[in-house]
């Protein structure tokens, strides 16, 4: 393993004596409903059950938005083919499109490679510049670039948010909007479920259809008026889908308004606002009462049931086995999508005991070492990131010896932003261990070493469970 430079990494915690799930094949995350051809077009999608017709509410409220309704398309500058597909809608005057950052990255990311189009319902296409984004919140606003000149009779008409005071009510009617699967533009009709249960930033929970392609899109109340903006839905689920609620929308509007169309690579405005974000993820973990899981005589950090739950699974404990296991892991559901660097600001805790009373110490070691060796680390660069600096240590955790290890990955177009991986092996019985394994992905140095110390902390030897 590379070794870091200046003491490594370990060194810099100074660690001292006394130093204090869901199944994975059921866990998925929310998935950008880009149509088909986008950038998401990897995420399968699970079938659409077949949708009841319209209610004449819906009819009502499609026929006064859908001249303030617009699909965009990023279209690669050699080739004038599309890149991605998504959804929009007017509001904030001056011409103004609302739609979300995943749908527009490559216009961020790469504007001397691809440009943006609209599309209306009536088939008119116009040219459109990246005024502003908010990564965080999956959302960018673009202007028509005729409607920078115009004037004011020239301006699409546009859509109005609901205003803060109004606030839905649980199961309130609303619809949603936007171009499915670039096969024309249409109106699904569900239900205000309240906000997502641990969900970083807030989520609506739209008990209705969502599809790729309908990405940007707005969602109405029954008075026509914005509440939220299309971004996910889950794809092992019918009707469970999500929406950016409108006050994230209003923020952004306002930082907009008089901003200047994005010509560069705007990577350092991303990482600003991912810096901010980790900040946000590692103050509140920080912040969060101790909480702990007891494997045996091990104690195990995990995070707060506000945050996050853990899930686990494992072997059926049997008279004959030779080696009885456990597993479970924890994620935050803190990921935000950057376009080509995935998502970042992920953390995810795993682990894994072993009990081998029916071992020879020389067997259980082996095959508890070769568990050890199989977890992948990062080492190679790539280029998205660099190659991975790790410190490889034996260290004492209030008073239990463990083998850990700890790795940094930096970004090379996003910076000040690392990756983080902590693998930790407890080493104190010859027939028992617990393996722990923390990643973060997008924190500032200083973070990724508050997080790590505190991480290792929280492990303990306590004797054997009663």
């Amino acid at each position: 393993m590379r070794r870091l430079a200046a003491g490594g990494v370990l060194s810099a915690l100074s660690i001292a004596a006394g130093a204090q799930g869901m199944p994975p094949s059921a866990f998925v995350a929310e998935r950008p409903a880009l149509a088909a051809g986008g950038s998401a077009e990897a995420h399968a999608l699970s079938p659409t059950v077949p949708q009841a017709p319209p209610s004449p509410v819906a009819q009502q409220i499609y026929r006064a938005a859908r001249d303030k309704l617009v699909q965009i398309r990023t279209l690669r500058r050699a080739t004038n083919t599309q890149s991605s597909i998504g959804s929009g809608f007017y509001v904030g005057g001056k011409g103004l499109v609302m739609t979300n950052f995943h749908v527009v990255s490559d216009l961020a990311l790469e504007p001397d490679r691809h440009r943006g189009v609209s599309v209306s319902v009536g088939g008119e296409e116009g040219e459109l510049a990246l005024l502003a984004f908010d990564v965080r919140h999956d959302l960018a606003v673009l202007r028509h670039v005729q409607a920078q000149a115009a004037d004011t009779a020239a301006v699409p008409s546009m859509l109005t948010l609901r205003p803060e005071s109004e606030p839905l009510a649980q199961g309130e009617r609303i619809y949603s909007l936007g171009n499915p699967l670039d096969v024309g533009f249409a109106i699904t009709e569900g239900t205000y479920n309240g906000l997502v249960q641990r969900s970083f930033y807030p989520r609506i929970f739209f008990g209705g259809a969502l599809n790729p392609g309908m990405s940007g899109g707005p969602a109405l109340d029954a008075q026509g008026r914005v509440i939220g903006v299309n971004v996910a839905k889950r794809g092992d689920a019918e009707q469970v889908s999500f929406l950016v609620p409108g006050t994230f929308v209003q923020a952004l509007l306002a930082r907009a308004r008089h901003a200047e169309p994005l010509r560069e690579a705007a990577h350092g405005e991303m990482a600003r606002q991912l810096l901010l974000h980790q900040q946000a993820l590692v103050d509140r973990v920080l912040a969060a009462p101790p909480r702990h899981e007891r494997y045996g005589g091990y104690l195990v950090p995990v995070p707060d049931e506000s945050l996050a739950r853990c899930w686990g699974d494992g072997q059926e404990r049997r008279a004959d086995a030779l080696m009885d296991y456990e597993r479970s892991e924890c994620r935050i559901d803190s990921g935000v999508f950057t376009g080509h660097a995935g998502e970042v600001g992920e953390l995810r805790m795993r682990y894994e005991s072993y009990e081998g009373q029916r071992l020879n110490p020389l067997a259980f070691a082996r095959q508890y070492s070769a568990s050890f060796a199989n977890e992948p680390l990062p080492q190679r660069r790539s280029r998205v990131r660099s190659a991975a600096e790790c410190r490889e240590d034996f260290v004492q955790l209030a008073g239990m010896p463990v083998r850990a290890v700890l790795c940094l990955t930096a970004y090379r177009k996003l910076p000040g932003l690392h990756d983080l991986a902590v693998l930790v092996a407890s080493v104190n019985q010859s027939k028992s261990s617990v393996l722990g394994r923390l990643d973060v992905r997008g924190l500032s140095f200083d973070n990724a070493l508050r997080l790590a110390r505190h991480y290792l902390d929280g492990f303990a030897w306590e004797g054997e469970a009663p």
